[in-house]
């Protein structure tokens, strides 16, 4: 009976914790195309090693970028692992430089070995994040005595809250599978206006509610080389399919002498998409001191279409676009390293972790490619000692990461990535009590 309570509480407590994810984590420009700007689908021991994780088969630690990985979690105990970050963004263009900050919470996500050779987990994350606010003004057609001014304002994102198993089919070889459901809402606008009161202000106002549902097929294969050294190798497989939502446009054109305004709305049916993935990655483990990977992901966002409004041959359209995105590929490589796990010395058990990434652009802006994004990491998984518990990690990490295109803003951002994995020994038999 204990033990249902304690999970009903983790469950309650992660539900909870839902609300805070309406916040968005991002003050990019980028995110105002597609999605929104992508989120990490990572937890705190996984960025330190800038999001590696395929081929990672962790007893203490929930890494949900596998679903096969949770055949290995611990018998003994149960994980609940949350995450918050801070981070520093720099703009540049063209000379001119603004800096921003942002906070949020990160993720909550619990794993635990529900029967032998079968563990699960369950958790919220986010899918992708909206936010950014700024304004362009101009002189109108050359005329120097008149200005208009475009502001773009945008909010809310894509999060999803998931259940998961993995299960250890035989000796070495785990499948496994995570379901989750994706919610939340996306608003975005572009109002014109000018400095001469002969002209009509001109708005446009975005906005999609998704609920919708999300696919992860994971496999994991452990090959032995000797006594000391272990090679395993992991997939994934993300179905990509239509989110059911049916996103809005209205368009408002206000007579700046008369205060009247004439709307007129758009709609496309499903007309957001997610994309298929896939993603192979391998890991190389020296008797649990050494850990070194690679990963590879390929998302297929060529085939996804995206609503746009434009106006072809003097007729305003809002209708569904497949020149918007392009295939999307990412590589990643990292490791760990830790002097001896089982030492009773302090520094012996810190983990120390690096990791880089390079992600080619999915987005097309304007007909040419959008941005590139190139990562490194670097971070400490920190022991938790005391005389109630010697199995919890404190996950610290710094991240640097580059948004650029040809021509386009520069985005340098600092990122700080903290995460605390409580590993508590729930189904430990006790003999006093």
């Amino acid at each position: 009976m204990r033990f249902y309570k304690k999970a009903f509480s983790v469950a309650l407590a992660s539900v909870c914790m839902a609300p805070v994810f309406a916040q968005s984590g991002t003050n990019s420009p980028y995110s105002q195309y597609g999605l929104g700007q992508m989120a990490e689908q990572s937890s705190g021991f996984n960025r330190g090693m800038n999001g590696l994780g395929l081929g990672f088969r962790e007893h203490n630690q929930v890494n949900y970028l596998n679903p096969a990985s949770y055949s290995s979690m611990d018998s003994l105990t149960f994980i609940f692992d949350a995450g918050l970050s801070g981070q520093v963004t720099n703009f540049n263009e063209n000379g001119k430089k603004v800096n921003a900050n942002n906070a949020d919470f990160e993720y909550a996500v619990a794993g635990f070995r529900a029967f032998k050779h079968l563990g699960v987990s369950f958790g919220i994350l986010p899918y992708s994040n909206v936010g950014y606010n700024y304004a362009i003004a101009d002189y109108l057609n050359g005329d120097r005595t008149s200005t208009y001014t475009n502001t773009y304002n945008g909010s809310g994102g894509i999060h999803q809250a998931y259940f998961g198993a993995g299960w250890e089919m035989f000796k070495g070889f785990s499948v496994g599978a995570n379901i989750a459901y994706l919610w939340g809402e996306i608003n975005r606008s572009v109002v014109n206006s000018y400095s001469n009161s002969n002209v009509n202000t001109l708005s446009k106002y975005y906005s999609a509610t998704v609920n919708s549902y999300k696919l992860d097929f994971g496999v994991q294969y452990e090959l032995p080389l000797n006594k000391k050294n272990t090679l395993t190798l992991g997939a994934t497989y993300s179905l990509g399919h239509e989110l059911s939502c049916t996103p809005t446009c209205e368009v408002i054109s206000t007579n700046s002498t008369t205060g009247v305004a004439d709307t007129t709305s758009y709609s496309v049916k499903n007309g957001f998409e997610i994309p298929m993935q896939l993603a192979a990655g391998m890991m190389w483990n020296h008797n649990e001191k050494l850990k070194l990977g690679a990963d590879f992901q390929y998302q297929k966002w060529g085939d996804c279409q995206f609503p746009v409004y434009q106006v072809l041959n003097d007729k305003p359209q809002y209708s569904l676009s497949n020149n918007y995105y392009s295939d999307r590929y990412k590589v990643t490589f990292g490791g760990e390293f830790c002097s001896n796990p089982t030492s009773r010395r302090f520094i012996d058990r810190v983990r120390f972790r690096a990791g880089a990434s390079y992600a080619s652009p999915y987005l097309n802006i304007n007909g040419q490619d959008g941005p590139k994004e190139i990562s490194v990491s670097a971070g400490f998984g920190i022991p938790i000692m005391n005389n109630y518990n010697n199995r919890s990690i404190l996950n610290i990490s710094g991240q640097w990461v580059q948004t650029s295109g040809k021509g386009m803003l520069k985005e340098n951002t600092f990122r700080i990535n903290i995460g605390m994995t409580f590993n508590e020994r729930w189904f430990m038999k006790w003999k006093v009590d």
